[in-house]
């Protein structure tokens, strides 16, 4: 173990993004020493690409919204199966965060009273999201690291993690390597913080960065914590699909927001085809009534394109499979028809959304103030994740506590959009706090030399062969049946099929051949991040093949509609004793009489 660097903290954070960076700042604000790692360079996180906004009930735009309007929609929208606790916590607590971030330095837009401006979001039936343009999370990871670096937090840029190590049931470090020449090192910690995102790159076309690899799943799974709601991918309704070097970057939910509409290939709007019976008292059916509700009208209500992200993401893969879609194999996304409705609609456009108007004119050359866009969906967001405790953000692991993306429960079967950058701040804040106080109260562990040295041995064997498989070429196909297999809409034989397909997929994996020295090697990263991979897609094809009912963003072809049985329980995953995956049903906890009644009060 001496060959290794040691690095020592109370509390180490995995990821840098919105929920690490709060992580940091909340532990370090109690006095412990922090010690906060990254895959890539501080401020690169994929935070940066939340557009939209945060969802908060403060009330700036429309008094009625309040803490039980929020929570009872976030309930809704995540089909009951979700952990209440966590979404009472996150509607209770979500306007304080964002006003401590406003205290911070971040800069929102505001009303012409000069409060917090709030804009409308699919799934929320009030304006609700504080937003700074339609680049948020850009503004939320500026004001993090502008706050955090005052803290005296220690940051280890450009380093990846392979294996979390304990000492018995505990978690007391982690093994990891730094990018560029890929030297080991040890970090040695009282408590620590998986805050790692997502695992879009699981799939073909997603809206997710390279890091997305399911790092943090799969580094509990492996140290014996359980995942939950694996099933439940959420497929982004608008993303990019034309030209193909940009397809699935993401069109934020603020396009639409703003008043965008969804055509098909015959200039219809199709969204007011399909409106869900829960959803109709607050979904308008006709053109009018839905601009009243963008531009603010109180009493009208909200346009289809607003529903939830599931039921749009479903709708326009229906019109495409009907031939309706747009040339690219998409449908359009019309902002510039607001035109008729505002006089000076180009600027008002760029004002409202700067980043959606260069990412088209810089990538598509096309200009959004006259144009449609062609938009169709792309793998967002997995509601999926380490199992927490909702107070505390503690896994069922002592010692390993998990926030944002990478953790379960708040969001059940679908999350509704701007749910997740207050997600971030709200349990990122809590996960800060209770792992600091999981260090004040535990000592340091002891790290087993022999398990870091098996570790490191696995993870360089793609070196030591003389020849074999290209990972690029495994994580290629695995991309390609998961997209095909396990996406959007899923069958049972197919599901299996993919079942079957990892399998080989997993016994090409241990014959990877990487050539070249350790230096600069993207084929080895590549190499190792199948690992992860390859345990995500398991755990998100079992999970999806037991949930035989349609719900949130598991929609089965064989199984269309929900069953009551199933609103009962989560599905679990955990590594069973020979090294297999075994899946559980977690029965859900009954729900205090009284969120029950804040949940009938609010229909």
């Amino acid at each position: 173990m001496s060959e290794y660097p040691t690095f020592e903290h109370d509390v180490i954070v995995i990821g840098a993004g919105g929920a690490g960076l709060r992580a940091a700042i909340e532990a370090s604000g109690a006095g412990v020493s922090v010690g906060l790692i990254c895959k890539s360079l501080l401020g690169k996180a994929h935070t940066v690409m939340a557009e939209g906004g945060m969802a908060a009930a403060m009330g700036h735009n429309d008094d009625r919204d309040n803490w039980k309007v929020h929570f009872s929609d976030t309930m809704r929208g995540g089909q009951y199966v979700n952990n209440w606790r966590m979404a009472e916590l996150h509607a209770k607590e979500a306007p304080e965060r964002v006003r401590e971030l406003e205290a911070w330095g971040a800069v929102f837009d505001r009303t012409p009273d000069g409060r917090i401006n709030q804009r409308n979001f699919g799934g929320h039936r009030y304006p609700r999201l504080a937003h700074v343009g339609d680049r948020t999370g850009l503004e939320l990871i500026r004001t993090l690291q502008d706050h955090g670096i005052h803290q005296g937090i220690e940051v280890y840029m450009e380093v990846t993690v392979v294996s979390l190590l304990k000492d018995g049931d505990r978690v007391v470090g982690c093994l990891a390597y730094e990018r560029e020449h890929g030297r080991f090192r040890i970090f040695k910690c009282k408590a620590l913080i998986l805050a790692t995102g997502g695992v879009g790159r699981a799939f073909k076309i997603t809206s997710n960065s390279w890091e997305g690899t399911g790092d943090g799943h799969a580094l509990a799974y492996d140290a014996g914590a359980e995942l939950i709601d694996m099933e439940f991918v959420q497929f982004h309704p608008t993303g990019m699909v034309w030209p193909p070097s940009v397809r699935g970057i993401l069109v934020t939910e603020g396009v639409r927001g703003e008043g965008g509409i969804l055509r098909n290939s015959e200039g219809k709007r199709f969204m007011f085809d399909d409106i869900p019976d829960n959803y109709k008292e607050q979904t308008s059916d006709t053109e009018e009534e839905g601009w009243r509700y963008v531009t603010g009208d109180k009493n009208a209500r909200r346009p289809p394109e607003l529903l939830t992200r599931d039921h749009v993401a479903r709708c326009i893969n229906r019109e495409v499979k009907a031939g309706r879609g747009s040339p690219h194999g998409g449908v359009y996304l019309d902002i510039a028809w607001i035109k008729e409705k505002i006089s000076n609609a180009p600027e008002h456009i760029k004002k409202k959304l700067p980043s959606m108007y260069h990412q088209f004119m810089q990538l598509a050359n096309l200009d959004i103030t006259t144009t449609p866009m062609e938009v169709g969906p792309t793998t967002h967001y997995i509601m999926g994740g380490i199992r927490v405790d909702g107070d505390t953000q503690e896994s069922s692991v002592p010692g390993l506590f998990a926030a944002g993306e990478c953790a379960a429960g708040i969001n059940g079967a679908n999350r509704l959009g701007g749910n997740s950058l207050s997600d971030l701040i709200v349990f990122g804040k809590r996960a800060g706090e209770y792992a600091a106080k999981f260090a004040q109260e535990n000592g340091s562990g002891s790290i087993n030399q022999q398990e870091v040295e098996a570790k490191a041995k696995a993870a360089l064997e793609p070196f030591e062969r003389e020849g074999g498989e290209n990972p690029y070429a495994i994580q290629h196909d695995l991309q390609e049946m998961m997209q095909a297999n396990v996406g959007i809409v899923r069958v049972h034989d197919e599901m299996v099929e993919a079942l079957n397909g990892l399998d080989i997929l997993r016994n090409r994996a241990a014959r990877t051949f990487v050539p070249g020295n350790i230096d600069f090697n993207p084929g080895w990263h590549t190499a190792l991040d199948l690992h992860n991979l390859l345990i995500v897609s398991e755990a998100i094809t079992r999970s999806a093949i037991e949930r035989k009912e349609s719900r949130g963003g598991q929609f089965r072809d064989d199984f269309p509609d929900k069953d009551p049985e199933y609103a009962k329980f989560n599905f679990a995953v955990k590594k069973s004793a020979d090294g297999g995956m075994e899946i559980n049903r977690i029965p859900i906890p009954e729900m205090p009489a009284e969120l029950k009644a804040v949940i009938e009060e609010m229909g």
